[in-house]
């Protein structure tokens, strides 16, 4: 009777376990779903815990957007570091900013109230995430290209690494990115959500979706898997074929200088690569059923939050070049 109802357009009340929250039911012309709204359970339900983690992710949060906008600002003001190099942290830094922003702020409203996200808000969200996240791990690739030019073939780094050549990898990256994040979307919108409308997480992200659905996901998750593992093996393939034309290269320096100089960029980009990387293939390269949503709400925390938070630090903190225009800067300011 009750699939009779909502097939008819009907209001339908879930029970208490729904939080007494009254939702309306249609079939989608295009997605096929009856859900429209979506409650999404947040970080926690212990009382005592949101209060705490409100704060500690609300000073989190502020730290990216300062870190990030800070070295965007610094790239931009010193024409030193008008370089290949910066170009791409340049992006990194402005796509750590968009990623963090699209799941952090809707997670501390979370921590305070329940949170109620409409259908195509929750798809919004979702093909947000994914375009960046997927442009940061090819992003990263970029970079990791860059260091073997400049390492490797130091004679042809200005023709390898023109401005040309570096427009093109940046474009590349966001229109794979753009197009990856439609398939993922398209995934989940082909799912019906018949009654379930409860997301445990802190954001609609895919897995969660999935155990939501009241039909068959066997294929949306095999399409999920490939894509997904093409996003993270690949880069990482990629990446780990440039290192090991690096390492060696590195060891033959003769200056001191310049092998300490060519460990310290690499190191920073390793760094940076292993923590985006490792927590996001932990989260995506298993089957749902294998993963329980309480390991994957905090491997969500350590990619959404706390990565886009440490990276402008790594790169900051370990880099002379970023420190000398931070100080040539400051004393703009003070002058």
């Amino acid at each position: 009777m009750r699939l009779l109802d909502r097939a008819k357009g009907e209001k339908f009340t879930p029970s208490s376990d729904f939080y007494d929250h009254q939702f309306f039911y249609r079939i989608g012309p295009t997605n096929g779903s009856f859900v429209t709204e979506f409650i999404l359970m947040g970080l926690t339900e212990e009382p005592d815990l949101q209060i705490p983690l409100w704060i500690l992710f609300l000073v989190m949060y502020i730290v990216t957007a300062l870190g990030n906008l800070s070295l965007i600002i610094l790239i931009v003001m010193n024409t030193h570091l008008h370089t290949p190099m910066y170009l791409f942290l340049f992006n990194l830094s402005f796509i750590d900013f968009c990623y963090s922003s699209v799941t952090t702020p809707k997670m501390l409203v979370n921590l305070l109230s329940k949170n109620v996200i409409s259908y195509m808000g929750c798809m919004t969200q979702l093909h947000c995430f994914c375009f960046f996240a997927i442009s940061e791990c090819y992003v990263l690739t970029s970079m990791a290209y860059d260091r073997y030019v400049a390492i490797c073939n130091p004679l042809l780094y200005n023709t390898a690494m023109s401005p040309k050549v570096c427009s093109y990898l940046i474009f590349a990256s966001y229109l794979m990115a753009f197009f990856d994040a439609m398939i993922y979307t398209g995934s989940m919108l082909t799912l019906t959500f018949c009654d379930g409308n409860i997301i445990n997480h802190y954001f609609c992200d895919m897995l969660p979706l999935l155990q939501l659905s009241c039909t068959s996901t066997y294929v949306n998750e095999v399409e999920i898997f490939i894509v997904g593992g093409k996003d993270i093996i690949v880069p990482t393939f990629i990446i780990f074929i440039s290192y090991g034309f690096i390492l060696p290269n590195i060891y033959q320096i003769r200056s001191t200088e310049g092998r300490f100089k060519a460990f310290s960029t690499c190191s920073s980009h390793i760094i940076a690569v292993s923590l985006f990387f490792g927590s996001g293939a932990f989260m995506y390269l298993k089957p749902s059923s294998a993963l329980s949503m309480d390991e994957g709400k905090i491997s969500s925390v350590f990619y959404t939050i706390v990565v886009p938070m440490l990276n402008p630090l790594i790169y900051s903190l370990r880099n002379k070049d970023v420190k000398i225009a931070l100080r040539k800067t400051l004393s703009r300011r003070k002058f």
